[in-house]
């Protein structure tokens, strides 16, 4: 078992969303959310936009993981978003996103939110893993791979 495995549901995983910018990926993972947690979509993208507005969440290479802390959220939740046209996030290396990994954490949530972003920082770091989540056409293999990718290593 993983940081991961327990994350991830079938219907957390979008692919090719046709979100033009931020506002609409942050959006649609809203909606996403608001599916899964039952916390309002709005309250979702004012979590992702207070951590945002701190710096960007992108990594590089065509990857980010907006994240933030949820009052009232009793499990971390995530859901993994493939946008159907990169676009701009203020990475590090002046590339669009198009991979994006959301994370949700309790309010409280310290070490086990670390530890959760240390995984999902370690899966997009690594190119095999990062063209699966560009280029997989199943969501369901999708979220096979992310909930078991830390033992198949």
């Amino acid at each position: 078992m993983n940081a991961l495995t327990n994350l991830f549901t079938l219907g957390c995983i979008a692919l090719d969303n046709p979100a033009k910018n931020r506002a609409d990926a942050f959006a649609a993972a809203g909606e996403l959310f608001a599916k899964q947690t039952g916390i309002d979509s709005s309250a979702v993208v004012e979590f992702l936009n207070a951590r945002e507005d701190l710096g960007s969440t992108a990594l590089g290479a065509g990857v980010a993981i907006p994240h933030g802390r949820v009052k009232g959220l009793k499990q971390p939740s995530a859901s993994m978003m493939r946008l159907k046209d990169p676009i701009d996030f203020a990475a590090p290396d002046g590339e669009p996103v198009s991979t994006l990994i959301f994370l949700l954490v309790p309010e409280k949530a310290t070490q086990q939110h670390l530890e959760i972003l240390s995984s999902i920082a370690q899966l997009l770091s690594d190119v095999n893993a990062r063209q699966l989540l560009l280029t997989e056409t199943d969501p369901a293999k999708v979220c096979e791979f992310l909930q078991k990718w830390g033992t198949i290593k």
